[in-house]
């Protein structure tokens, strides 16, 4: 069976949510807050350019922006959860410690951005949790890892989990080490689906099939056995191994895919390169 949308509120934390950053990810996990009942007014966002659907929540109560800087009173938050591009992090970072308190939790989703990075930019002592999300949080059925400080309270890494959970399930790691492979196998791997499809469809068109055809064709296929993946209780071997006929059209595919250098081959090389990579961005 399908897993129920998250619908339990979210746990009480002192203090405010800010959220820097509203793009895509910021946004849907802001979308889920509010759906389980976190309180406008308990709200901030930190937007540069904020779209209609961010100014609209201002009209809710949100505030949007809030003024920094020595003359702005900068209330603790209860969390804060950064969500900007790791690229412009140097800068984005550091005025946090403004709403840094004795009890805020900082959850950045930020790839690459190591818990040492953060720790050097924030207030000693901060408690931090880095996580990797991926796209399908758009549409709630996200997978996040995540791995936290030694600052970080069992209450923290509880609210952590809460918080995460708005887009999707949740898993931990104790090792920081792990967070480059995660962000090669599931922060990536939407892209490797999607090269599925796309591949799928210009080798319906070589077959003969129309474009257009061969396009939905695999499209529905690909998105049907994400579902039928999602809901079965058997494993993903098991699922293939009951596609394949002996002898039959399924076989002779998998025998070109499964073959040396085919799909779990090339797979392994990619998802090694991916690692290697996130470890070079991380420094």
């Amino acid at each position: 069976m399908a897993r129920k949308p998250n619908t339990k509120p979210l746990a009480k934390f002192k203090g405010p949510l800010l959220l820097v950053g509203a793009g895509k990810m910021g946004q849907a996990m802001l979308d889920g807050w509010l759906a389980r009942g976190l309180a406008p007014k308990k709200t901030a966002i930190i937007e540069p350019q904020p779209g209609k659907a961010i100014k609209a929540l201002g009209k809710r109560g949100v505030t949007v922006n809030p003024k920094t800087g020595p003359k702005a009173k900068a209330a603790a938050a209860g969390a804060i959860v950064i969500a900007v591009k790791p690229q412009i992090a140097p800068d984005a970072v550091p005025p946090l410690g403004l709403h840094v308190g004795k009890g805020t939790l900082i959850v950045s989703i930020m790839a690459g951005r190591t818990l040492a990075f953060l720790e050097d930019k924030l207030p000693k002592g901060t408690a931090i949790v880095r996580a990797m999300p991926n796209t399908p949080a758009a549409i709630g059925r996200g997978i996040t890892v995540a791995v936290a400080n030694k600052n970080v309270s069992r209450a923290q890494r509880k609210l952590a989990s809460d918080l995460l959970a708005a887009i999707g399930t949740v898993e931990w790691v104790d090792d920081e080490r792990l967070m480059d492979a995660v962000t090669a196998v599931s922060g990536s791997g939407p892209a490797y689906v999607f090269l599925l499809a796309e591949a799928m469809a210009q080798a319906g068109v070589a077959a003969g099939l129309p474009a257009t055809l061969a396009a939905k064709l695999a499209r529905e296929t690909v998105a049907g056995s994400g579902e039928l993946l999602h809901r079965s209780p058997l494993d993903a071997a098991t699922l293939r191994q009951n596609v394949t006929s002996p002898g039959g059209t399924t076989a002779a595919a998998l025998e070109v895919l499964m073959g040396p250098g085919g799909f779990d081959a090339l797979l392994t090389k990619a998802i090694a390169a991916a690692t290697r990579r996130g470890r070079e961005l991380a420094g």
